[in-house]
């Protein structure tokens, strides 16, 4: 049984754009500079349509449009709007087109109904994620502080271990060797 190497490279299987990796290493290089940062739905809009004013007219629309639709009263009101052809569905089914039943089952029922169920359970699915970033934008936030202190610190201790090096380098050169104090 061969054990894999752990010298082996690692290989980043991720897609990440250019900035993202440049960041990235910038963080790894100098942690203490780096300011961790928020990134919510409404920072992304220009990714997905443009940030002209056509993209940002087509990024309002869509969210207002998913917001009315995604709503259960909107689910209440298709179901009101498939009820209507309902009856005929049903003498589809009684007189033997299941085609035509069906078709109604799928296309006005299930669709209609499905649909704005769909975006509310989505929209609440991104709630809870949105909720859960931001806690964990604070945590790795405050984080962030206390490693930039740890490493201030750590900093400090090097300095101070460097001056009691120099010190003892001094004593020995000198003859006074603190070992040979103690034995006193």
């Amino acid at each position: 049984m061969d054990e894999p190497s752990t010298t082996e490279h690692h290989r980043e299987r991720r897609i990440s754009s250019k900035e993202h990796r440049a960041a990235y290493a910038a963080a790894r290089e100098a942690p203490a500079e780096h300011k961790p940062r928020l990134i919510t739905s409404r920072s992304v809009h220009r990714q997905v349509h443009g940030g002209g004013t056509v993209g940002r007219f087509n990024s309002w629309l869509a969210v207002h449009i998913t917001r009315a639709v995604g709503t259960m009263w909107a689910a209440y009101l298709f179901v009101l709007i498939a009820l209507v052809s309902l009856p005929q569905a049903l003498h589809a089914f009684l007189t033997g087109d299941t085609y035509v039943g069906i078709a109604w089952l799928s296309q006005s029922f299930l669709q209609l109904v499905l649909l704005p169920i769909i975006i509310v359970g989505q929209n609440v699915i991104s709630a809870s994620q949105d909720a859960r970033a931001e806690a964990d934008h604070i945590t790795l936030t405050t984080l962030h502080a206390i490693n930039v202190q740890q490493l201030k610190m750590l900093e400090q201790q090097q300095e101070m271990l460097q001056q009691q090096r120099e010190i003892l380098d001094l004593l020995q050169d000198r003859g006074l060797s603190p070992r040979a104090n103690t034995a006193d």
